[in-house]
């Protein structure tokens, strides 16, 4: 006997009442709510450091803007917070007063320990599926981390380093960085 449960909407996640102790943020994949726990210092390190990073070169090529984190909405059951994003100047139309309407051209998430599946597996191929052209994966715990290029075979490695090592970008001018600078 198969069990069907009802899949959450967008609009119907905005409107749920959570207890006030309940500090965490929520996703919606595909119609499920997922629960996200707070982010680690170690994770807020990281974000904060990625996040200057790109601002500076964003403000002194005009290339977009960048957000850390947002809400992305994706289409009715799909609603996630990268915890870095950019969008092109070419493309602001897609923000809003609630977020972000569309794919940001980069998604940055910095797995945990308890996000590892839903960032390397669930949120890849949410990414992939609507056109978000690149996507970082940051792995804190083993201070390493990937960069994925949405080609027309799908998602494709195009950057990877460990802590002694730079990552660059497809989408952001040739930027890179060392690693170690995110850690630090």
């Amino acid at each position: 006997m198969t069990t069907l449960t009802k899949r959450i909407l967008v609009a119907e996640s905005r409107d749920m009442d959570f207890s006030d102790d309940d500090l965490a943020q929520y996703e919606l994949i595909n119609g499920e709510l997922v629960r996200k726990s707070s982010p680690a210092p170690k994770h807020q390190i990281i974000s904060g450091n990625l996040f200057r990073e790109i601002d500076k070169i964003m403000r002194e090529k005009n290339l977009g803007i960048v957000y850390a984190p947002v809400d992305v909405f994706f289409n009715d059951y799909n609603l996630v917070q990268p915890d870095v994003l950019f969008i092109t100047t070419a493309r602001r139309d897609i923000i809003t007063n609630d977020g972000v309407a569309g794919a940001p051209h980069l998604a940055v998430d910095i797995i945990s320990p308890l996000s590892v599946v839903r960032d390397r597996v669930d949120k890849l191929k949410l990414y992939e599926r609507f056109g978000v052209k690149e996507y970082w994966l940051i792995d804190a715990q083993n201070a390493s981390a990937e960069i994925y290029l949405n080609t027309p075979n799908g998602y494709e490695i195009f950057s990877a380093a460990t802590l002694d090592g730079k990552i660059a970008s497809s989408v952001l001018n040739e930027f890179s960085i060392e690693l170690k600078m995110l850690f630090s």
